[in-house]
């Protein structure tokens, strides 16, 4: 089931951020994600977020702010079951346009992203961490 982010689920979806970040973002200071736990922590209240939850626990959930995606993360034991996908596809279902920046070495997200119809329109440069992205964009 796939739902808007309730105040009784922040302490887990932070969690799920931050394993799912330094999994991904191996090549980005464990430091850095750590030293912004707490702020993203605050955020959520104030976000668009939606939910993945089965058998009453959360697994996972996507970010968006507009038709931006700030993320989608699923957690570690979750992955790979379409958790993901489920989620895209909702934010999709509400959305004509979407986009969001991939880190260029997140190379699994990427061919998640292009098999989701997704096109990488540029490239920048996060400077937060000094690391090479793409933005990528689906239109319906």
């Amino acid at each position: 089931m796939i739902r808007k982010l309730q105040k009784s689920d922040i302490d887990r979806a932070a969690e799920i951020w931050l394993n799912t970040n330094l999994k991904a973002h191996d090549f980005i200071s464990e430091q850095y994600w750590r030293g912004n736990f707490d702020i993203v922590k605050e955020m959520f209240p104030q976000a668009e977020v939606y939910v993945y939850e089965s058998d009453g626990k959360m697994h996972g959930f996507i970010g968006l702010d507009g038709e931006y995606i700030e993320g989608i993360f699923v957690s570690d034991e979750m992955q790979s079951r379409g958790i993901g996908k489920a989620l895209l596809d909702y934010a999709k279902s509400r959305k004509s346009e979407l986009r969001l920046n991939v880190y260029r070495k997140n190379i699994r997200a990427i061919r998640f992203y292009q098999r989701e119809g997704f096109s990488v329109r540029s490239e920048g440069l996060d400077e937060a961490v000094g690391e090479k992205d793409f933005l990528m964009i689906w239109k319906k």
